[in-house]
């Protein structure tokens, strides 16, 4: 019997593994929170926390599995799209195209530019038309630190700590404040909506 055929090859990147699982895990998280407070954006939390299980299957293998790498970019695709039509009524119908242009674009892409291109128009204009602006708007900022850290490879640790696993701490982050917005938008428009006694 041939013993080098039965070795299980060692995880190339655990780290990955478990930054994204936790960035999926907060997300699911708040989406149990919002769900129902918030329907859309709970959904958008959802779509986020696949992501983020698929994504840290994905990295946490070696990267070796395509279909993973695209079932991880149109989830985050679809959760781009609850969270702009969950911001206002308006922009239903913009987040319906948008997300059948990223679809169509990203199923012939691989590019992550291309995910934080699409991400980041939702939350300008989630950032313009929601109510909650200044958790909104942080959270922007810390998904463009994110962003940066991602793209220009910062790195703590090659292999215990890489560029993609501070973009997931710092998104975790993100994901919070974006919470944030909708819990605080919900909260006071449930207590507004209350009878009065």
């Amino acid at each position: 019997m041939h013993t080098e055929h039965a070795k299980i090859l060692p995880m190339p990147d655990p780290m990955a593994l478990v930054t994204d699982s936790a960035l999926g895990l907060a997300a699911l998280i708040f989406a149990v929170r919002l769900w129902r407070l918030h329907r859309m954006w709970a959904l958008a939390f959802v779509f986020t926390a696949l992501a983020g299980f698929i994504g840290g299957v994905y990295h946490g293998y070696g990267d070796r599995t395509p279909e993973l790498w695209k079932a991880t970019v149109m989830s985050v695709g679809l959760a781009s799209f609850f969270l702009l039509a969950g911001t206002h009524r308006r922009l239903a119908a913009v987040a319906a195209v948008k997300l059948v242009v990223y679809l169509t674009w990203m199923a012939a892409h691989d590019d992550f530019i291309y995910v934080v291109a699409d991400y980041g128009i939702t939350l300008i204009l989630a950032g313009i038309f929601h109510p909650a602006k200044k958790w909104v708007w942080g959270s922007i900022a810390v998904s463009v630190l994110g962003a940066l850290v991602q793209q220009t490879r910062v790195t703590i640790h090659p292999h215990w700590f890489d560029y993609n696993d501070i973009y997931h701490a710092i998104q975790i982050v993100a994901l919070w404040m974006l919470y944030r917005a909708a819990r605080d938008v919900s909260v006071s428009w449930v207590a507004r909506e209350a009878p009065r006694r």
